[in-house]
């Protein structure tokens, strides 16, 4: 079952018409989130990057559209579909009507939930992705589903055996890996491309650079990379809101330890201490 504005429905329901602006334009955002039992991790930061997000794009924010009522639709649809633990996906996308110019700021939503599998992978191997870049601008920070460099570098990966790739900008700096954002530690730093790059303002991203602020053993900066800092580091991993945090173990042919991402991962994604 899906959730369309509200209504709970079957999958293969028709919902969507030709004139859909997301389906035409790319005139849509989405949210990934992971639900826990009855907790939706993470639950206000997923809710005001969305609320920010759509006043960025001119949407109309509904009045009811609280963040409570933002709750209660997610664990609707993962009740219905008998899901204890769930990935979701929820998309916003301005109602049907006009050309470039919209005919009205309103949206519409649809609220799909799958089953959650967080398992992260022992032996990660990455590349560079050189064939499209991602344009560093502030639009380029917004989760819309206007995401085909991230489709054609998925393509690259799958058809070379390779699990992920790292995503630059036009500057051939580095912006993110496709399916989330990327850290690097070198010596006692941990850095990550600042939002100015192009990045997406990742909700686990933010939740581990305000974690790792508190520490006195790593010292975390955003900092411009390039793929050759990327090859010299002596740890990479990748952040997103299902996984909490991924470890790269391979990139190009260097082989890479997982110390601290491991630690990372135990003493804040796991601990619930950057909550």
């Amino acid at each position: 079952m899906i959730n369309f504005n509200g209504v709970l429905t079957e999958k293969a329901a028709c919902i969507l018409t030709v004139q859909n602006r997301a389906f035409r334009y790319g005139d849509a955002l989405f949210e990934t989130l992971k639900v826990k039992g009855t907790a939706v991790c993470y639950l206000e930061k997923h809710y005001f990057r969305l609320m920010a997000s759509m006043r960025m794009l001119r949407m109309e924010i509904p009045m009811f559209l609280t963040v409570e009522y933002f709750e209660e639709e997610i664990l609707k649809t993962v009740a219905e579909n008998v899901l204890k633990d769930a990935r979701v996906r929820l998309t916003v996308f301005r109602n049907d009507g006009g050309l470039y110019k919209p005919e009205n700021k309103g949206i519409s939503y649809v609220v799909e939930v799958f089953p959650l599998n967080e398992e992260r992978k022992h032996d990660y191997q990455m590349a560079l992705y050189k064939d499209f870049y991602i344009h560093a601008g502030l639009l380029s920070t917004l989760k819309t589903t206007n995401r085909i460099t991230n489709v054609l570098a998925s393509i690259y990966a799958d058809e070379n055996g390779y699990d992920n790739c790292v995503l630059l900008n036009e500057h051939k700096r580095v912006v993110e890996a496709i399916n989330g954002n990327i850290f690097i530690v070198k010596d006692k730093g941990i850095f990550t491309p600042p939002l100015s790059e192009g990045c997406v303002k990742g909700v686990m991203r933010a939740v581990l650079i305000s974690a790792c602020e508190k520490r006195t053993d790593y010292r975390i900066q955003e900092a411009a990379l390039s793929p050759f800092d990327i090859q010299k580091a002596d740890e990479i991993f990748i952040t997103n809101a299902v996984i909490g945090i991924q470890p790269v173990t391979h990139y190009r042919k260097r082989f890479f330890n997982t110390d601290v991402s491991t630690k990372l991962f135990e003493e804040v994604i796991s601990s619930g201490k950057g909550s």
